[in-house]
């Protein structure tokens, strides 16, 4: 790897394991809907100028059926679960729980005929990363209420089927378009559900500060980053920043918060984390199903 690309690595594995810790802060004094509007609104207003120049949104367009789905299941229920589990629970623990993605992907590829049968060795992997999730849940379960746990098993299950129907449907259109127009159909959903719980006083500053780099930096700049990286590493060095960025989730979550760090949660990174690896390990008689070219943040 390049040293502009484990420069823009590091930059990603930051950029999406802040949100974790900058969702904790805001959803304090404002609503988890006001949130996502909020950053759906902040991004789409610096990305749809770009995408509508380059002539994306309308090709996106065409498509706008499939793009509502996608939108649906990738950005507006998962953000909006997200958001409400961290009223609940630490950023730590949910960014430890968003660590399931590849496990619940794998399963769902398996399930849907287009990743073949699993290997031992993706079998194995998946028994790891279930024994991971038991781990977070029986250790820590003090700290995870039943509606948060609940929560964020469908964030989980949407992050996981997001990237396939944008591979299956959405891959061949431009990946910018995608991310602008689906930001864009959130915060047009979102609004009038966002001046119904919008806050009665300004803020804090440091949640005015959270929500403006949830939209910029995590959301708008996070993006145009990826594609970078993207293009500098190719698409399947570039997903491995989801094995990386809850690592960085728990580590601010107790740097910067002081959230205690677990048994539960140290234990059941490690046991996740290798579960995923091993699970989404393609063997060299079966064919890997094919890359989205857009892959929206864990959070």
């Amino acid at each position: 790897m390049s040293r502009r690309g484990l420069m823009l690595f590091v930059a990603m594995c930051v950029v999406w394991g802040l949100p974790y810790l900058l969702i904790r802060i805001s959803v304090a004094t404002i609503s988890p809907v006001f949130l996502v509007f909020a950053r759906t609104a902040i991004g789409a207003l610096l990305l749809l100028p770009v995408a509508t120049a380059r002539g994306e949104v309308r090709v996106v367009a065409t498509r706008w059926r499939w793009l509502l789905a996608y939108s649906v299941i990738e950005i507006a229920l998962p953000w909006v679960l997200l958001s409400d589990a961290e009223t609940r629970i630490t950023s730590s623990l949910s960014g430890l729980l968003v660590a399931a993605v590849p496990l619940v992907g794998v399963i769902l590829v398996s399930a849907s005929g287009r990743g073949g049968a699993l290997g031992r060795t993706q079998v194995a992997g998946l028994l790891v990363g279930l024994g991971g999730v038991l781990a977070v849940l029986g250790l820590d379960l003090g700290s995870l209420s039943p509606l948060a746990a609940l929560e964020m098993a469908v964030v989980v299950v949407c992050y996981s089927l997001g990237p396939q129907v944008l591979a299956r449907r959405l891959s061949d259109l431009p990946g910018l378009g995608v991310v602008a127009a689906s930001l864009g159909v959130c915060a047009v959903a979102y609004f009038p559900f966002a001046v119904l719980t919008a806050p009665t006083v300004v803020p804090d500053h440091s949640v005015l500060l959270a929500i403006g780099i949830l939209g910029v930096v995590c959301t708008a700049g996070a993006f145009i980053l990826f594609f970078q990286l993207i293009a500098e590493v190719g698409p399947i060095r570039a997903t491995v920043v989801t094995y990386v960025n809850p690592a960085v989730a728990v580590l601010l979550g107790v740097m910067i918060l002081h959230e205690r760090f677990t048994l539960g949660i140290g234990a059941g990174f490690a046991l996740i984390l290798t579960g995923s690896i091993l699970a989404s390990r393609t063997s060299r008689s079966r064919r890997p199903p094919p890359l989205p070219r857009v892959v929206v943040p864990d959070g």
